[in-house]
């Protein structure tokens, strides 16, 4: 067995695992990367890059029978549904480069194709190969969680990690979850032509601002998609035609296929955190603020650290975990200007405080400022006015968070999360110079209300008057 004593063993290839590996390469540390499956983990392989490419597809098709509003006359598209695996699959293998043994080893990396388990608080066995670290980054991710559902073991059904490599088109497409996976991937099927019906125990997207979901769920229901939130599951069943999926109420929905999208649960059971002294809880291993675990030799990050599990916090844990691991710098995670986006068409983004959370916080000493894209000229000139922009401030103007749903609603979120990030008041979107026409400039408009009823009070009006006496 060879023995590897590295500055930094990182365990996981993906979005965060990768981020740590070719920093802290870069910066002179010597690095071992143990990934026991395919490079680039969930976001590349099963994650982000799939899933935004099958939505490109579905939006392309959408856009196309919609030709007749903007005078174009076209015949309804044919949906090849290997083709369109096809492509997702071409875009998938055009980014794995960046993710892949070759680049990391180029950087400097040990790259160990093997399965990582604890053997002591300070060491790791992965293949034929025993790592004694300095430091441990642990970013093994997560999974897709099995609900569970009487039937469901008995019955094939996709989660995000298989639905990608479908080549047959689908007839009535049955998801089990209405968080921005399920419904993601709901909309994508149904403009690929699948009737769709999206079931969940709870409401749709509750992280999201009620208000603001509801508009979403408006323009779904628009287009087909059968949405049936608080509608708890009992069982599933084989049918001749596919499936069906009993509700609790005795209602049967018969479908043709299914898909699980009911939440993430942390690939931690290899690990044998134990042997380390890892405390970890269901939910992901325990960290304090600075990511470290109960070993403070040993960091957890992205996923199974049982925070927010998205590409970009995965990205900004692994800065966090650099700065600690290598430099002993006391950096700590600060969730307060966290954006996140539902990639639906109209996006949903939010960051910062909900409507609900800041009025949790303040009570009513907040301003709540709305401004709909039927009132936005570039919204018009596209034929697609659907969404707002909704703010939240403090009484004194200082940006809580905003809401956005509309096209474009990830890019423009930006803007907000730089406002939330700095504590900026609401009067430095308002005085903002925006180019026109734009989207942009509903954000703007936004912020406008918030003076509103000072600018165009009585006072105002008498003010400008006796002004107006002196020439």
């Amino acid at each position: 067995m060879k023995r590897l004593t590295p500055d930094l063993c990182v365990i996981g290839g993906g979005a965060a695992g990768l981020a740590v590996a070719a920093g802290a390469a870069q910066m002179g540390a010597r690095v071992v990367l143990v990934e026991r499956a395919a490079m680039g983990g969930d976001c590349l392989n099963c994650g982000c890059a799939p899933s935004k490419s099958l939505i490109a597809s579905a939006r392309l098709a959408h856009e196309w029978r919609r030709g007749a509003i903007m005078g174009l006359r076209m015949a309804p598209p044919t949906i090849d549904a290997a083709a369109v695996a096809d492509s997702v699959a071409h875009v998938v293998a055009t980014i794995a480069p960046n993710d892949s043994v070759k680049r990391f080893e180029a950087l400097g990396v040990t790259v160990l194709h093997a399965e990582a388990k604890f053997t002591g608080a300070r060491s790791i066995r992965a293949g034929d190969a025993e790592v004694q670290a300095r430091r441990f980054v642990i970013a093994t991710g997560s999974r897709p969680a099995v609900p569970p559902i009487p039937g469901l073991d008995t019955l094939p059904y996709f989660s995000n990690e298989t639905i990608f490599a479908n080549r047959t088109p689908l007839r009535h497409l049955v998801v089990i979850g209405g968080g921005a996976v399920g419904i993601e991937l709901a909309q994508a099927h149904r403009r690929l032509g699948a009737a769709v019906t999206v079931l969940d125990i709870g409401p749709l997207l509750p992280r999201d601002d009620p208000e603001l979901v509801a508009l979403l769920a408006q323009s779904l229901v628009g287009e087909g998609i059968v949405l049936r939130p608080h509608t708890p599951v009992a069982a599933v069943e084989g049918d001749p035609r596919g499936l069906a999926v009993v509700l609790e109420s005795g209602e049967r929905i018969d479908g043709s296929h299914l898909l699980v999208a009911a939440g993430r649960e942390p690939n931690v059971e290899t690990l044998d955190l134990m042997a380390a002294r890892i405390a970890a809880t269901p939910h992901g291993i325990t960290v304090d603020a600075r990511l470290r675990t109960s070993n403070r030799r040993a960091y957890a990050i992205g996923d199974v650290a049982g925070g927010p599990q998205l590409t970009h916090v995965a990205l900004y844990h692994a800065g966090i975990a650099i700065r600690n691991a290598l430099f002993r710098l006391p950096a700590r995670t600060d969730y307060r200007a966290l954006p996140w986006v539902t990639y639906t068409d109209p996006e949903l983004a939010q960051v910062g405080m909900s409507e609900a959370v800041a009025r949790d916080a303040y009570g009513d000493k907040i301003r709540v400022l709305r401004w709909p894209f039927t009132d936005n000229d570039r919204a018009h000139t596209e034929r697609d006015t659907a969404g707002m922009v909704k703010v939240v401030t403090a009484a004194n103007g200082r940006i809580l968070g905003a809401g956005i749903l509309g096209a474009g609603a990830g890019e423009q979120i930006t803007t907000w999360a730089l406002a939330v990030a700095q504590r900026l008041k609401i009067g430095a979107i308002a005085k903002l110079v925006v180019p026109y026409p734009t989207r942009g400039e509903a954000g703007k408009r936004a912020a406008g209300v918030f003076y509103t009823p000072t600018l165009f009070s009585p006072g105002t009006r008498r003010l400008v008057r006796l002004l107006a006496r002196f020439g």
